[in-house]
């Protein structure tokens, strides 16, 4: 009677696990799409940071669409690849910033926010998942993350030499091996050897992050270029919140090395751009790239010298905030541009509408998809807009740099001599603000969370490079509804962002 048992129980099995397979495989239709995401780090759009990508801007842009209003929810790594991967704000899949403590790969992330991310949804509704490079900036490769099938995984934050990847089972280091070369290799493998399964593959460079080291043969090739001077480049910010406005003007040593890592920069972007090419051709080889769609965004942007700020993000100026965005793919427009104001944590329900899955109602980004696939002209309405942007200050003790000046107690951040101690961040830089777009109206609005409850606005047609803060000259009314605003979206879950 037990081997009966046995037998009937392992039949019941197989068949519970058949049906799962076959459901799978009837959600997914014949022609279901692929989709590959290329996701930078620290790369500008503010400063001319796609210049340095001629062959993305011809394949993905000029057979794509263009987008010039979108930015990342908080400009920072982590809480941006979380809100990437999850379509949630920090607050709530509560990535706040870089650290173990500030749930960057915590417990929360790991046990509630990863196992319902995007990639388990996709490898779920039958996709074949693939990732390759810097993952969160406290993955330490102890695992592979959950709905990953192969996975090539950073330990740790974004660097170009002397690494280690989580390689699916077992971990690998590499000495002299230039990472985004090895990236590149990696994905046209997994294209190249796909098969017939649409796949979901992301990959994510580590340029142009510091230590912005460029390939060898890259070396160089923008020695004569200098950072950008926009008006606010090395300009008093005396209208702003406190730790800027306490800053002195950055002297002739640091500006020099401004335009040193500048340059650095867009050199290391050249193997990024090397990499989207190789991605491309890969895809054509193996004649799926008319049902692929293509993504190529920043976690966030990036300043270097605004408003003597030397080089860093966490700011909620367009430098920071506004990242790159290019689309390609089945149905969307080639050549254009978009110009309706889009989050990064859109792009997880976008991807699910892509392959016919509707986004979990845990998901505060919504799909632009139907959006970018019809015809311009766009319909004024959809660009009208209200984003929630949102930052938490790191200073502590721990960040104290004793080769500036700065005392252990001011609990300052981002302080080191190269920047001429101009400290980045501190425990009190946390704000939030309401990014707004309504017809003849493009705003910005925070609140920062300080010990004088700073307010700064300005508006982006009239004042693009953010040098008058116009708060003060806001109506009351005006004011009052922002600070509304703010409340809610800073608590807000699901189509309750979507205001």
């Amino acid at each position: 009677m037990f081997f009966n048992l046995l037998f009937n129980c392992s039949v019941v099995l197989l068949c519970f696990l058949l049906s799962l397979a076959l459901s799978a495989d009837q959600l997914l239709p014949a022609n279901a799409p692929n989709i590959v995401l290329v996701l930078t780090d620290d790369q500008d759009v503010e400063l001319h940071g796609l210049y340095p990508l001629q062959q993305t801007v011809q394949l993905l842009g000029k057979h794509g669409t263009q987008f010039t209003n979108a930015y990342t929810s908080s400009p920072i790594c982590c809480p941006s690849r979380a809100s990437i991967l999850t379509g949630q704000y920090a607050h709530n899949h509560r990535t706040i910033n870089n650290s173990i403590s500030g749930g960057c790969n915590g417990q929360f992330w790991r046990h509630t926010s990863e196992p319902q991310a995007l990639p388990v949804l996709l490898q779920r509704h039958g996709y074949r998942t693939f990732f390759a490079g810097k993952y969160l900036n406290q993955y330490e490769g102890a695992e592979v993350p959950p709905g990953w099938q192969q996975f090539y995984g950073l330990h740790g934050n974004s660097r170009y030499y002397n690494y280690t990847l989580r390689e699916n089972a077992h971990n690998v280091s590499y000495t002299d091996t230039y990472l985004t070369d090895l990236l590149s290799e990696r994905a046209v493998e997994f294209i190249k050897s796909n098969g017939s399964s649409p796949f979901f593959a992301m990959i994510a460079p580590p340029a142009a992050h510091a230590p912005f080291t460029p390939a060898p043969r890259h070396a160089g090739a923008f020695a004569l270029v200098h950072a950008l001077r926009t008006p606010s480049f090395n300009a008093p910010a005396e209208d702003k919140h406190w730790l800027l406005s306490s800053g002195d003007k950055l002297d002739n040593v640091t500006v020099a090395r401004i335009d040193k890592y500048f340059q650095q920069r867009w050199e290391t972007l050249l193997a990024v751009d090397e990499l989207v090419a190789n991605v491309v051709a890969a895809l054509n080889a193996t004649s799926v790239l008319n049902n692929t769609f293509i993504i190529y965004a920043s976690d966030n942007g990036y300043h270097m010298g605004q408003f003597a700020q030397p080089f860093d993000k966490r700011q909620p100026y367009e430098t920071d905030t506004r990242v790159p965005l290019l689309i390609r793919g089945p149905g969307v427009p080639a050549g254009e541009y978009a110009h309706m104001p889009v989050s990064l944590l859109d792009l997880a329900p976008t991807m699910l509408e892509w392959v016919g899955l509707q986004a979990p109602s845990h998901m505060d980004g919504r799909s632009f998809g139907a959006q970018l696939q019809s015809p311009p002209p766009v319909n004024a309405a959809q660009l009208e807009r209200t984003l929630l942007i949102e930052y938490w200050g790191e200073g502590n003790d721990d960040t104290y740099n004793p080769e500036c000046p700065q005392q252990r107690s001011d609990h300052l951040a981002q302080c080191t001599p190269q920047a001429q101690c101009h400290c980045q961040d501190a425990w009190n830089n946390t704000y939030a603000c309401v990014r707004d777009f309504r017809y003849k109206l493009n705003r910005i609005y925070c609140e920062f969370r300080d010990h004088e409850n700073f307010v700064e606005a300005y508006d982006l047609y009239e004042d693009p490079y953010q040098l008058r803060n116009i708060a003060n000259d806001l109506l009351p009314i005006e004011r009052a509804l922002y600070g509304i605003q703010l409340r809610k979206l800073s608590k807000c879950v699901g189509n309750k962002c979507w205001t």
